[in-house]
Protein backbone atom coordinates (compact mmCIF):
# COMPACT_ATOMS: atom_id res chain seq x y z
CA UNK A 1 0.00 0.00 0.00
CA UNK A 2 1.19 3.42 -0.19
CA UNK A 3 1.84 5.81 2.60
CA UNK A 4 1.99 9.42 2.98
CA UNK A 5 3.71 11.21 5.80
CA UNK A 6 3.08 15.00 5.87
CA UNK A 7 5.83 16.22 8.78
CA UNK A 8 8.15 13.45 8.74
CA UNK A 9 9.58 14.87 12.48
CA UNK A 10 9.99 13.40 15.45
CA UNK A 11 6.75 10.64 15.65
CA UNK A 12 5.90 11.08 11.89
CA UNK A 13 9.46 9.10 11.04
CA UNK A 14 9.17 6.26 13.36
CA UNK A 15 5.16 5.90 11.66
CA UNK A 16 6.84 6.00 8.14
CA UNK A 17 10.24 3.41 9.25
CA UNK A 18 7.13 1.04 10.75
CA UNK A 19 5.41 1.25 7.40
CA UNK A 20 8.60 0.64 5.25
CA UNK A 21 9.43 -2.35 7.12
CA UNK A 22 6.51 -4.06 6.81
CA UNK A 23 6.44 -3.15 3.00
CA UNK A 24 4.42 -0.26 2.16
CA UNK A 25 5.59 2.68 -0.33
CA UNK A 26 6.20 5.49 2.28
CA UNK A 27 6.10 9.44 0.65
CA UNK A 28 7.44 11.68 3.31
CA UNK A 29 7.31 15.55 2.76
CA UNK A 30 10.51 17.90 3.75
CA UNK A 31 11.33 21.80 3.01
CA UNK A 32 14.61 20.97 2.46
CA UNK A 33 16.80 19.28 0.20
CA UNK A 34 18.85 17.98 2.06
CA UNK A 35 16.81 15.87 4.02
CA UNK A 36 14.58 15.26 0.90
CA UNK A 37 18.74 13.06 1.01
CA UNK A 38 18.32 11.70 4.11
CA UNK A 39 14.76 10.22 3.48
CA UNK A 40 15.95 8.18 0.22
CA UNK A 41 18.43 6.97 1.99
CA UNK A 42 16.12 5.82 4.98
CA UNK A 43 13.78 4.27 1.97
CA UNK A 44 11.47 6.94 1.84
CA UNK A 45 9.97 8.56 -1.20
CA UNK A 46 10.91 11.96 -0.57
CA UNK A 47 8.54 14.85 -1.69
CA UNK A 48 9.70 18.34 -1.39
CA UNK A 49 7.08 20.91 -0.12
CA UNK A 50 5.72 23.27 2.16
CA UNK A 51 2.28 23.38 3.25
CA UNK A 52 2.38 26.93 3.51
CA UNK A 53 3.34 27.20 -0.39
CA UNK A 54 0.56 25.95 -2.26
CA UNK A 55 2.12 25.81 -5.22
CA UNK A 56 4.44 23.28 -4.00
CA UNK A 57 1.31 20.96 -2.96
CA UNK A 58 0.34 20.27 -6.43
CA UNK A 59 2.80 17.01 -6.84
CA UNK A 60 1.31 15.41 -3.55
CA UNK A 61 0.93 11.89 -4.49
CA UNK A 62 -2.29 9.58 -4.38
CA UNK A 63 -1.91 6.82 -1.22
CA UNK A 64 -4.48 4.83 0.89
CA UNK A 65 -3.22 6.32 3.83
CA UNK A 66 -2.11 10.09 5.33
CA UNK A 67 -0.52 10.79 8.56
CA UNK A 68 -0.94 14.68 8.90
CA UNK A 69 1.82 15.60 11.76
CA UNK A 70 2.89 19.11 11.26
CA UNK A 71 4.33 20.78 14.09
CA UNK A 72 5.62 24.29 14.27
CA UNK A 73 9.69 25.39 13.10
CA UNK A 74 10.29 28.26 14.95
CA UNK A 75 12.69 29.09 13.07
CA UNK A 76 10.82 29.79 10.04
CA UNK A 77 9.05 32.65 11.19
CA UNK A 78 5.77 31.82 10.72
CA UNK A 79 3.03 32.16 13.62
CA UNK A 80 1.49 28.73 15.14
CA UNK A 81 -1.32 29.93 13.39
CA UNK A 82 -0.80 30.39 9.79
CA UNK A 83 1.18 26.60 10.44
CA UNK A 84 -1.34 24.71 11.65
CA UNK A 85 -4.82 26.41 10.18
CA UNK A 86 -3.62 27.62 6.92
CA UNK A 87 -0.74 25.30 6.58
CA UNK A 88 -4.16 22.30 7.10
CA UNK A 89 -6.46 24.68 4.82
CA UNK A 90 -3.71 24.30 2.34
CA UNK A 91 -3.02 20.86 2.20
CA UNK A 92 -6.69 19.28 2.05
CA UNK A 93 -7.16 21.48 -0.84
CA UNK A 94 -4.00 19.93 -2.96
CA UNK A 95 -4.19 16.57 -1.44
CA UNK A 96 -5.70 13.72 -3.71
CA UNK A 97 -8.49 12.14 -1.78
CA UNK A 98 -6.94 9.34 0.40
CA UNK A 99 -9.03 6.46 2.18
CA UNK A 100 -7.60 7.71 5.67
CA UNK A 101 -6.43 11.19 6.97
CA UNK A 102 -5.15 10.81 10.58
CA UNK A 103 -4.52 14.02 12.15
CA UNK A 104 -2.02 14.48 15.09
CA UNK A 105 -3.65 16.74 17.16
CA UNK A 106 -2.97 17.52 20.97
CA UNK A 107 -4.47 17.51 24.43
CA UNK A 108 -4.26 21.26 25.08
CA UNK A 109 -7.26 21.51 23.46
CA UNK A 110 -8.82 21.18 26.75
CA UNK A 111 -8.90 23.63 29.41
CA UNK A 112 -9.35 21.57 32.63
CA UNK A 113 -7.18 22.98 35.61
CA UNK A 114 -8.58 21.57 38.46
CA UNK A 115 -7.05 18.18 38.35
CA UNK A 116 -10.09 16.09 37.13
CA UNK A 117 -10.42 13.56 34.63
CA UNK A 118 -10.88 14.12 30.86
CA UNK A 119 -12.34 11.87 27.71
CA UNK A 120 -12.91 12.66 24.54
CA UNK A 121 -16.62 14.08 25.32
CA UNK A 122 -15.24 16.44 27.56
CA UNK A 123 -15.62 20.37 26.84
CA UNK A 124 -13.16 21.54 24.24
CA UNK A 125 -12.23 25.38 25.91
CA UNK A 126 -8.50 25.48 25.73
CA UNK A 127 -7.40 28.48 28.33
CA UNK A 128 -3.90 29.14 26.38
CA UNK A 129 -3.23 29.96 22.60
CA UNK A 130 -1.98 27.01 21.46
CA UNK A 131 -4.70 24.78 22.24
CA UNK A 132 -7.07 27.22 20.54
CA UNK A 133 -5.19 27.03 17.19
CA UNK A 134 -4.95 23.34 17.38
CA UNK A 135 -9.02 22.99 18.13
CA UNK A 136 -9.29 25.97 14.76
CA UNK A 137 -6.96 23.38 13.38
CA UNK A 138 -9.18 20.20 13.67
CA UNK A 139 -12.22 21.93 13.30
CA UNK A 140 -10.74 23.13 9.74
CA UNK A 141 -9.94 19.38 9.14
CA UNK A 142 -14.09 18.30 10.14
CA UNK A 143 -15.39 21.04 7.97
CA UNK A 144 -13.65 19.98 4.64
CA UNK A 145 -14.43 16.53 5.64
CA UNK A 146 -17.97 17.17 5.70
CA UNK A 147 -18.25 19.69 2.65
CA UNK A 148 -18.44 16.48 -0.48
CA UNK A 149 -17.90 19.16 -3.21
CA UNK A 150 -14.16 19.41 -2.16
CA UNK A 151 -12.04 16.79 -3.33
CA UNK A 152 -9.41 16.72 -0.23
CA UNK A 153 -11.81 13.86 1.51
CA UNK A 154 -14.77 11.96 1.68
CA UNK A 155 -16.87 12.61 4.73
CA UNK A 156 -15.74 10.61 7.54
CA UNK A 157 -12.31 9.91 6.28
CA UNK A 158 -10.25 11.13 8.89
CA UNK A 159 -9.57 10.34 12.51
CA UNK A 160 -7.88 13.23 15.12
CA UNK A 161 -5.82 11.60 17.65
CA UNK A 162 -5.20 14.04 20.62
CA UNK A 163 -1.60 13.20 22.22
CA UNK A 164 -0.75 13.95 25.45
CA UNK A 165 2.80 14.99 26.13
CA UNK A 166 5.45 12.96 23.38
CA UNK A 167 8.79 11.27 25.15
CA UNK A 168 11.24 9.42 24.29
CA UNK A 169 15.25 9.24 23.08
CA UNK A 170 16.40 12.59 22.63
CA UNK A 171 12.76 14.31 24.00
CA UNK A 172 13.33 14.56 27.65
CA UNK A 173 11.53 17.92 28.82
CA UNK A 174 13.74 19.89 31.02
CA UNK A 175 16.72 17.46 30.92
CA UNK A 176 19.43 19.61 30.16
CA UNK A 177 18.23 22.12 33.40
CA UNK A 178 18.09 18.48 35.70
CA UNK A 179 21.13 17.69 35.08
CA UNK A 180 22.53 20.99 35.87
CA UNK A 181 20.91 20.84 39.44
CA UNK A 182 18.53 23.91 38.22
CA UNK A 183 14.92 23.61 40.40
CA UNK A 184 12.35 23.30 38.39
CA UNK A 185 9.97 26.32 38.32
CA UNK A 186 6.05 25.39 38.68
CA UNK A 187 3.77 23.46 40.99
CA UNK A 188 4.68 20.38 41.52
CA UNK A 189 1.18 18.58 42.55
CA UNK A 190 0.22 18.95 39.22
CA UNK A 191 -0.63 16.50 36.47
CA UNK A 192 1.23 15.59 33.46
CA UNK A 193 -0.36 13.14 30.60
CA UNK A 194 2.49 11.31 28.61
CA UNK A 195 2.89 8.26 25.95
CA UNK A 196 6.04 7.14 25.01
CA UNK A 197 6.46 7.90 21.37
CA UNK A 198 7.03 4.44 20.19
CA UNK A 199 3.97 3.40 21.96
CA UNK A 200 2.68 6.93 19.69
CA UNK A 201 3.67 5.32 16.59
CA UNK A 202 2.20 2.00 17.26
CA UNK A 203 -1.12 3.97 18.03
CA UNK A 204 -1.56 5.33 15.18
CA UNK A 205 -0.81 1.66 12.99
CA UNK A 206 -3.48 0.59 15.34
CA UNK A 207 -5.78 3.83 13.90
CA UNK A 208 -5.40 2.61 10.73
CA UNK A 209 -5.98 -0.56 11.23
CA UNK A 210 -8.77 -0.50 13.46
CA UNK A 211 -9.65 3.10 14.24
CA UNK A 212 -13.42 4.55 13.30
CA UNK A 213 -13.36 7.13 10.55
CA UNK A 214 -14.63 10.68 12.12
CA UNK A 215 -13.58 9.36 15.50
CA UNK A 216 -11.70 11.40 18.09
CA UNK A 217 -9.16 9.76 20.24
CA UNK A 218 -6.88 10.77 23.49
CA UNK A 219 -3.31 9.50 23.43
CA UNK A 220 -2.01 8.68 26.05
CA UNK A 221 -0.55 5.66 28.83
CA UNK A 222 -3.69 6.21 30.99
CA UNK A 223 -1.50 6.52 33.90
CA UNK A 224 -1.55 10.06 34.70
CA UNK A 225 2.00 11.17 37.28
CA UNK A 226 2.01 14.27 38.99
CA UNK A 227 5.47 16.22 37.83
CA UNK A 228 7.15 15.94 40.83
CA UNK A 229 7.47 12.21 40.45
CA UNK A 230 8.19 12.04 36.87
CA UNK A 231 11.23 14.81 37.23
CA UNK A 232 12.26 13.39 40.39
CA UNK A 233 12.66 9.64 38.53
CA UNK A 234 14.02 11.59 35.72
CA UNK A 235 16.93 12.80 37.52
CA UNK A 236 17.36 9.69 38.96
CA UNK A 237 17.86 7.37 36.24
CA UNK A 238 20.03 10.84 34.85
CA UNK A 239 22.66 10.74 38.05
CA UNK A 240 21.46 14.21 38.50
CA UNK A 241 21.71 16.08 41.46
CA UNK A 242 18.62 15.82 43.80
CA UNK A 243 15.80 17.78 42.42
CA UNK A 244 14.19 21.07 44.04
CA UNK A 245 10.45 22.57 42.73
CA UNK A 246 9.58 26.30 42.97
CA UNK A 247 6.44 28.36 42.60
CA UNK A 248 6.69 30.81 40.22
CA UNK A 249 6.80 34.65 41.83
CA UNK A 250 4.94 36.30 38.51
CA UNK A 251 1.44 35.32 36.97
CA UNK A 252 1.80 32.23 35.46
CA UNK A 253 1.89 31.84 32.10
CA UNK A 254 -1.32 30.11 30.55
CA UNK A 255 0.78 26.15 29.79
CA UNK A 256 1.60 26.32 33.68
CA UNK A 257 -2.31 26.61 34.42
CA UNK A 258 -3.05 23.16 33.03
CA UNK A 259 -4.06 19.99 35.36
CA UNK A 260 -5.87 17.62 33.76
CA UNK A 261 -5.95 13.66 34.29
CA UNK A 262 -6.69 12.35 30.52
CA UNK A 263 -8.55 8.96 29.83
CA UNK A 264 -7.85 6.49 27.65
CA UNK A 265 -10.27 4.36 27.40
CA UNK A 266 -11.38 4.53 24.04
CA UNK A 267 -8.38 4.23 22.39
CA UNK A 268 -7.34 1.01 24.56
CA UNK A 269 -11.07 -0.58 23.84
CA UNK A 270 -11.37 0.37 20.23
CA UNK A 271 -7.90 0.60 18.68
CA UNK A 272 -6.31 -1.96 21.05
CA UNK A 273 -2.69 -1.09 20.60
CA UNK A 274 0.12 -3.13 22.48
CA UNK A 275 1.65 -0.21 24.55
CA UNK A 276 5.34 -1.22 25.28
CA UNK A 277 5.70 1.78 28.32
CA UNK A 278 2.45 1.71 30.33
CA UNK A 279 4.08 3.30 32.78
CA UNK A 280 6.57 6.57 32.98
CA UNK A 281 9.65 4.70 35.11
CA UNK A 282 10.07 2.05 32.01
CA UNK A 283 9.36 4.66 29.59
CA UNK A 284 12.23 6.82 30.84
CA UNK A 285 14.56 3.95 31.34
CA UNK A 286 14.54 3.29 27.95
CA UNK A 287 15.16 6.82 26.86
CA UNK A 288 17.99 8.28 28.77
Amino acid sequence: MRKLVIGCGYLGRRVAAMWRDAGDQVFATTRHAAEANRFRADGFKPVVCDVLDAASLAHLPPVDTVLYAIGLDRASGASMRTVYVDGMANALKYLPPPGRFIYISSSSVYGQSDGGWVDEESPTEPQEESGRIVLEAERTLSSFSARRHLRALSEDSHIILRFGGIYGPGRLLRRAAIERGEPIVGDADKWLNLIHADDGAHVILATEARGTPGRVYNVCDGAPVRRRDFYTELARVLGAPALQFVLSKGEMPPHEMANRRIRNVRMMEELRPELRYPRYVAGLAASV
